[in-house]
């Protein structure tokens, strides 16, 4: 029908064809070019006989003569052939005029509606953020040109509560809105959540929260009556966010702990649950042995986690083994020998399994190793248990540790200090506030 439409409109138009007696068209068809349109009819009921019937009838000439451009059909070979009965007859009532001017091939309307794909939307985001996350925001805001960042006055009152202002908050009516947050510690979740909670009242246009690490998601489970699970309190939390103008709220994460966590969400939020593994592939395309590279996991839980996005590197897994209140970490399954073994989780804390399985792999053998969390917490300072194994072998330390950036107090802690290496969101963050 956008074709037709087109067609038709081209037909209507005054400079399309002569009409004697016009004082604006003079007859100057034989110095002009000849215009055709191209149409290809989806079905027999709009073929080539009925298109020129309804152009032929749209207008005439004083002499009876059709003034319309030339239409020519593009045909399969099926139905376009001599020995077609009917082919004959769909070319009744086509007439080709004198040269008219090329008005149909300079016009842009015409062109783009029949030629050009519609070019894809891209949308401008107002990206807020804590004070933690100052650095990933800037960053993100560098990966696009599209979104631009806002802050936030935080300030406390005398007793030491939030006392919080979002400058021109009437700019933002209309707009699409995002926050970068960072639940480092219980202190700073209220005051974050108060801005949460605020933004989508601002008659915005839709709501996104970025929160790469959900703090409470190693807190999942009830082992005990009275065990609280705090990562379900969180969920409900933010479940319960205003719906803005534009539907509910857009909640992303990267990693999340336990993939049953998504389910403690409610109706009201939409989580989008990405990945920080796609950054480690790409870094292990860059290494000199990225040949001579096995992927390994602590235990089964990872392999479940991970597996499917690493599946085209040989795999190694190990397996946390309870003896007394000590935990082993034993090899599982895979073989270590002559590889540069990279050692995959979603966090670390304390690092004791990561260190644990380190050695392991050495004492079978492996060449080199590190390691890879999404998530870096190191509570306590515990990142100062990773050693570099500057050049000696894996029983000495890692050849790399790499961690993203979701966690930016450990970020600060770590920068530049080998073997660590930080592995920014900024890309995937970019990316997905434009879903």
């Amino acid at each position: 029908m956008a074709i037709a439409a087109a067609a038709a409109g081209a037909v209507s138009s005054p400079n399309l064809y002569y009409r004697p007696g016009n004082p604006r068209l003079p007859h100057q068809q034989e110095t002009a070019a000849s215009a055709t349109l191209i149409v290809k009819p989806k079905s027999a009921i709009f073929g080539r006989r009925a298109l020129s019937s309804f152009l032929c009838d749209s207008q005439r000439n004083d002499d009876g003569r059709t003034g319309v451009l030339p239409i020519r059909s593009e045909m399969t070979t099926e139905s376009a052939t001599s020995d077609d009965p009917g082919f004959a007859d769909r070319g009744a009532g086509l007439h080709h005029i004198p040269r008219i001017s090329p008005l149909m091939a300079a016009s842009p309307a015409v062109a783009s509606s029949v030629a050009l794909p519609p070019k894809r939307y891209k949308k401008s985001v107002c990206l807020f953020y804590c004070e933690e996350m100052r650095e990933l925001a800037e960053r993100v805001a560098l990966e696009s040109d599209s979104i631009y960042l806002r802050s936030i006055s935080w300030r406390k009152f005398e007793d030491g509560f939030p006392n919080l202002f979002i400058p021109n908050a009437h700019g933002i009516r209309g707009q699409h809105v995002a926050f970068l947050a960072s639940f480092s510690s219980p202190g700073v979740i209220f005051e974050q959540l108060s801005v949460i909670f605020a933004l989508p009242r601002l008659f915005i246009s839709s709501f996104t929260l970025v929160l790469p690490f959900f703090p409470t998601g190693s807190y999942e489970r009830m082992e005990d009556e009275g065990d609280v699970a705090t990562a379900f309190t969180l969920a409900r939390t933010l479940s319960n966010i205003p719906i803005s103008r534009g539907g509910p709220t857009s909640l992303v994460i990267f990693d999340i702990h336990a993939l049953q966590e998504r389910f403690y969400f409610g109706d009201s939020v939409l989580p989008c649950f990405e990945s920080g593994v796609p950054l480690l592939k790409n870094r292990l395309q860059q290494l000199p042995d990225s040949e001579n590279i096995s992927i390994a996991f602590p235990d089964d839980g990872a392999w479940k986690r991970f597996h499917k996005q690493l599946q085209h590197f040989p795999m190694i897994i190990c397996n946390k083994v309870r003896e007394g209140d000590q935990r082993i970490v034993r090899l599982k399954e895979g073989d270590p020998r002559g590889r540069h073994v990279v050692i995959v989780d979603d966090l670390v804390q304390s690092g004791g399994t990561l260190i644990e399985c380190q050695k392991v792999l050495a004492a079978h053998g492996a060449e080199r190793v590190s390691a890879y969390v999404t998530h870096g917490i190191f509570p306590n300072r515990s990142w100062e248990r990773f050693n570099n194994d500057n050049g000696v072998g894996p029983s000495n330390g890692l050849s790399y540790f790499w961690i993203t950036d979701s966690c930016p107090l450990t970020v600060k802690e770590v920068k530049n200090r080998p073997p660590f290496e930080i592995l920014s969101l900024a890309g995937e963050i970019s990316a997905a506030l434009q879903i």
